[in-house]
């Protein structure tokens, strides 16, 4: 017979215990996951250590776009595994060079830098910006600046919390980068008014992921888009969670039919097996980059480059892009029914949504613990707020069970 807690959920088995011991004692807590130990997964289902399936609705945070175990992504790395995985920048390997062709290709652009982790991805835009700054705009020596969002996030490395407005991300790690300013998000008026000599880019989120899913303003893209045409200004489009077909498009700026100077990408370009990120740019803007000014012993490696290859060629096809804008549509759909029954406001675009909870109900986190008793992973965010960002492989039926079980669990009461 299984035992509860006071709160009617099932107490742990031994073998989930003996892993939330070990994560108590052995692991640094940056994080505060929930009381689930997975151990193997498939598609859009994860199961763990007691068999128990659940759906997967966070999807790594956008790096499983193509779900657990996807056969064309699994069969590269196993692959290239058996032939060669690094050999650093030192040299060349046959696998990089046709995956930053083709993914430079799907971008619209010339060239990649290619990276590890969002964070580095960014952090390399950022140097690039500036380099830029100083050689193409005129910028003098050490003054460039970078305008960036209220709300942000962008990674967690020293120099991006310094533009942080989150004070868990910056408190404690000062004393912080110079040359940013920040505006707030959706205001291009604010933006453009923040332009001023010395200012090489402004990086944004097309939506802000870990804000809760935010859509700026119709037209603010654009407006973006013109004030730094207009200014002689990088637009840097930060679509690692964005990116790559999650929003219906395989990048979130076509909602507005924008290109920026860099696309930053990240998370789902190493198809959820290995960290790939990238800085996709044109001539004119990465030609800055010259031998010794910026590397990475990982960045680029074989292993990596048949993975990112293999997520380029399935997003040639555009079918994922079309899955995620028809199950979005409708995912919206549902969600819309549950604003007044547990949910003040919802958003979304293509899979992925941000759900807005009434505090005096639940806090997002009860709201995710709920989720989990009935076998759905979700992820909270700034208190009352719940993610949605399950793979694009996701079946229809799968997508209203999951509709049906947050309905109930916003909706039930415990006990």
């Amino acid at each position: 017979m299984t035992t509860t807690d006071t709160h009617g959920r099932p107490h742990p088995s031994a073998a989930t215990q003996l892993h939330l011991s070990l994560a108590e004692t052995a692991i640094a807590h940056n994080y505060e996951p929930l009381p689930v130990v997975l151990a193997s997964g498939q598609g859009a289902w994860v199961t763990d250590v007691d068999g128990h399936r659940y759906l997967d609705c966070l999807a790594g945070y956008s790096a499983l776009n193509f779900g657990h175990g996807h056969p064309r992504l699994t069969a590269a790395a196993q692959e290239q595994l058996a032939r060669l995985t690094l050999t650093s920048r030192a040299f060349h390997n046959d696998r990089l060079g046709p995956f930053c062709r083709d993914l430079a290709e799907l971008a619209g652009m010339d060239l990649v830098l290619p990276m590890n982790t969002g964070a580095e991805a960014v952090e390399t835009a950022l140097k690039v910006a500036r380099k830029w700054g100083y050689e193409r705009k005129g910028v003098a020596p050490d003054r460039a600046t970078v305008i960036v969002a209220d709300g942000n996030f962008h990674g967690r490395t020293t120099t991006i919390v310094s533009f942080s407005t989150d004070p868990v991300a910056r408190e404690g790690f000062g004393p912080f980068t110079p040359g940013f300013r920040t505006v707030p998000y959706g205001d291009s008026a604010a933006l453009e008014a923040a332009v001023d000599e010395n200012t090489v880019a402004v990086l944004l989120e097309p939506i802000q992921g870990e804000a809760g899913v935010l859509l700026p303003p119709p037209g603010y893209l654009q407006a973006v888009r013109d004030v730094c045409t207009r200014e002689n200004v990088l637009f840097i489009a930060d679509e690692i969670q964005s990116g790559l077909g999650r929003t219906g498009t395989t990048f979130a700026c076509e909602a507005e039919d924008v290109t920026p100077d860099i696309y930053v990408l990240g998370k789902a370009l190493g198809g959820g097996i290995v960290p790939v990120s990238a800085v996709v740019s044109r001539h004119d803007v990465l030609d800055v980059i010259r031998p010794g000014s910026h590397g990475s012993t990982f960045g680029g490696n074989p292993l990596a480059a048949a993975v990112g290859h293999a997520v380029v060629e399935l997003l040639r096809t555009g079918e994922y892009q079309a899955r995620a804008a028809e199950l979005g549509e409708r995912l919206r759909g549902r969600l819309d029914e549950l604003v007044g029954h547990g949910a003040v406001a919802v958003r979304s675009r293509g899979l992925w949504a941000g759900i807005d909870l009434d505090p005096a109900l639940m806090t997002g986190r009860q709201a995710c613990l709920r989720l989990l008793d009935r076998r759905i992973l979700a992820k909270d965010t700034h208190g009352s707020t719940i993610r949605l960002a399950p793979p694009l492989v996701m079946e229809p039926t799968q997508l209203d069970w999951l509709c049906d079980q947050l309905t109930e669990a916003l909706t039930r009461p415990t006990g």
